[in-house]
């Protein structure tokens, strides 16, 4: 029985030892909470609310959406970058749109995070971001 019991404890940290070896897992850089969501009535769109937050220097690449964004920046700065048009930098209780299939980088600028409320007019079943070509 005691044989028993050390061979189930050598098993148990060895297994520990094994979990506390493995790298931690890392936070998303964006993170959107959902607020609401609803059909356009008579079409293939659907509006999705959503509280947005990005990490302090984050950027999320070249992307697009399969709708229109419209978005007003609760905290922090906002970065927008519409191809071919210059960068702007939006702050908290300004308010941004990005065209529909627009393809776009934005990001948080600065130090702390930027928060946005975005409202998403995008067709139903397409995801959300579409990684640019």
């Amino acid at each position: 029985m005691l044989k028993m019991l050390w061979a189930a404890l050598l098993a148990g940290s060895l297994s520990f030892s094994a979990y506390a070896q493995q790298p931690p897992v890392q936070p998303s850089p964006i993170k959107r909470t959902p607020i609401g969501k609803s059909d356009v009535p008579n079409s293939n769109y659907e509006v999705i609310t959503a509280m947005v937050e990005l990490a302090p220097g984050f950027k999320a690449g070249r992307h697009s959406r399969p709708g229109i964004v419209q978005a007003q920046v609760v905290d922090g700065e906002f970065l927008l970058a519409l191809d071919g048009q210059p960068e702007k930098t939006f702050r908290a209780g300004e308010a941004l749109e990005v065209p529909h299939g627009a393809v776009h980088n934005e990001g948080a600028v600065g130090d702390k995070p930027a928060k946005l409320i975005a409202v998403y007019v995008v067709e139903k079943g397409k995801p959300l971001v579409v990684p640019a070509q």
